[in-house]
């Protein structure tokens, strides 16, 4: 199993105006003449961390981090009841990466991502192809309604005890209907003490539902009640609409990205996201290569070292075909 770098600090970073009011958070880290490389961190709100930055070759990489809309160091945060969210959509986030890759000089990268920055990653080639050099993307997702049904309804046949104190955060009224949205609506209550308990109530059963993965232990952030409001109300907001995918959808588009290279990464383990997602994308993409790894779940440490493993594949530009 590759093994991650040494940590390191970013050389550069800012804060972009990208119109509507938000200004996202960017650092650069690795060689400034290295192939050029973004990550796309999953939540949506989950914003980026410093350990990303120990995935990527220093050596060989212009590695680029950001943090999405609405949370990490960006701002502003979608922190309250307050928060404007009209302007935090998936076709916003899109905008914002171009933009980003204006700013710094870049003509091609590769891009990566985890979870749901696997579908915004997909999304982003789907749209500018002639962008993206090679991806790298862990813990497929493709933003379908699907897919979160399976995560806020289907899963009680693996976790019933839990999803029921799950779905009972929500009115009666409200339990045999879109509970994303009735979440995102509770967090929209003026109230601090209804989008406090809403908060924390997904964030518990966002911690459940990933901990089928061996040597899995609950992510210490998500007691966090400031995480918690971000996190929350951001993948309330985007699941409850579909991801914004609704009208282009990522597995119609899937012809516009079959050229380029890929690695699709994904855990045997994962109740999360099921390997069907992670197989379909692959058999509609001639250049993927799909790992499956029979130690994982939706994370853990053996799907980070195969991420550093394509990742090291990628470092100089696509490989020479044999």
């Amino acid at each position: 199993m590759a093994e991650r770098y040494p940590e390191i600090e970013p050389y550069a970073s800012g804060m972009l105006a990208v119109g509507d009011g938000h200004e996202i958070y960017w650092e650069t880290v690795g060689d400034p003449a290295g192939t050029p490389a973004v990550w796309l961190h999953g939540g949506p709100g989950t914003g980026s961390g410093v350990g990303t930055r120990r995935s990527f070759d220093p050596a060989a990489y212009r590695l680029v981090l950001f943090d999405q809309r609405g949370c990490g160091r960006s701002r502003p945060l979608a922190d309250t009841a307050a928060a404007d969210l009209t302007a935090n959509t998936t076709m916003h986030l899109l905008a914002d990466i171009e933009r980003l890759r204006e700013h710094l000089g870049i003509d091609r990268w590769v891009v990566a991502g985890g979870s749901w920055g696997v579908t915004l990653a997909l999304a982003y080639a789907q749209r500018h192809p002639g962008r993206v050099i090679a991806m790298v993307l862990a813990a497929v997702t493709a933003g379908k309604r699907r897919e979160t049904d399976w995560i806020t309804r289907d899963m009680r046949r693996v976790f019933p005890r839990e999803w029921d104190a799950f779905a009972a955060g929500v009115p009666a009224a409200e339990r045999d209907g879109d509970l994303c949205a009735a979440y995102a609506r509770l967090l929209a209550d003026p109230d601090p003490a209804v989008t406090e308990r809403a908060a924390r109530q997904w964030c518990d059963w966002e911690d459940t539902h990933i901990s089928l993965m061996p040597g899995w232990q609950p992510r210490l952030r998500y007691e966090d009640p400031a995480f918690q409001q971000v996190f929350a109300r951001l993948v309330t907001h985007y699941w409850s609409n579909g991801c914004f995918l609704d009208d282009t959808p990522i597995a119609a588009g899937m012809d516009r990205i079959q050229h380029i290279p890929a690695a699709l990464i994904h855990g045997r383990y994962d109740v999360s996201g099921p390997l069907d997602t992670a197989w379909d994308l692959h058999r509609a993409w001639p250049a993927s290569q799909l790992v499956v790894l029979d130690d994982a779940g939706h994370g853990g440490t053996s799907m980070t070292g195969a991420m550093i493993t394509a990742l090291d594949g990628f470092r100089h530009g696509i490989p020479p075909t044999r």
